[in-house]
C-alpha cells in the first residue's frame, strides 16, 4: 500500500451539489433559495446571533473579565533560574541575554520557586517578600530605585464673585 494509491472506499463520496444549472437539476430557476425575502437576495441574510429584532444573547447578558493589554510586559523568573545563571549582578538586560525572560520584556519580578545558593546582587528587578528573603539569606542584596508617587491634585476652589455694593436710595 502506497500514499499515491490511497481513495475513499467507492460510494463514500459524492459530487459537489451544483446549484441553479437549469431545470433538469432539480436545483435550478430558484436555486434552493425559495421566492422573495432576505434570504434569496445577493449578500443578504443575518449571520449567526441574529434574533429577529430582539436583543441577541451576547448583548443580554453582562460583560464580565478584564484583559489587561500589559499582562505580558512584566516577565516571571524563579529563583531555580536564578541559580543556574552565569552572571553575579543580575539586571534586566543580562536575563535577556540569557534567556531567562522574552526580549520584549519590560520589567521582571523574581519569585520564590527552586533553590538560591550563591550570592546575587539584582539591580533594578523587582522581587517578592519570599525571594527578598531567599535573596538576602544567601548574602546576597536587591537594589531597586522607587519610583516618586504623584501626589492626588487638590481641586482649587474659586473665588466667589463680590457683589457689588448697592446704592442707598434716596
Amino acid at each position: 500500500m502506497k500514499l499515491n494509491t490511497l481513495k475513499p472506499a467507492p460510494g463514500a463520496t459524492s459530487d459537489r451539489h451544483r446549484v441553479g444549472r437549469g431545470v433538469g437539476s432539480g436545483w435550478g430557476k430558484t436555486a434552493g433559495r425559495g421566492h422573495k425575502g432576505q434570504r434569496a437576495r445577493s449578500g443578504g441574510f443575518h449571520k449567526v446571533g441574529f434574533e429577529g429584532g430582539q436583543m441577541p444573547l451576547h448583548r443580554r447578558l453582562p460583560k464580565r473579565g478584564f484583559n489587561s493589554p500589559t499582562r505580558d510586559d512584566i516577565a516571571e523568573v524563579r529563583t531555580g533560574a536564578l541559580q543556574k545563571m552565569q552572571a553575579a549582578e543580575i539586571t534586566l538586560d543580562t536575563l535577556k541575554a540569557e534567556g531567562v525572560v522574552p526580549r520584549g520584556a519590560l520589567g521582571a519580578k523574581v519569585i520564590v520557586s527552586g533553590k538560591l545558593e550563591r550570592k546575587l546582587a539584582l539591580k533594578e528587578i523587582s522581587v517578592s517578600k519570599g525571594a527578598r528573603a531567599m535573596i538576602e539569606g544567601a548574602g546576597g542584596s536587591v537594589q531597586l530605585t522607587e519610583k516618586p508617587k504623584a501626589e492626588p491634585k487638590k481641586k482649587e476652589k474659586k473665588a466667589k464673585k463680590e457683589k457689588p455694593e448697592e446704592a442707598p436710595k434716596a
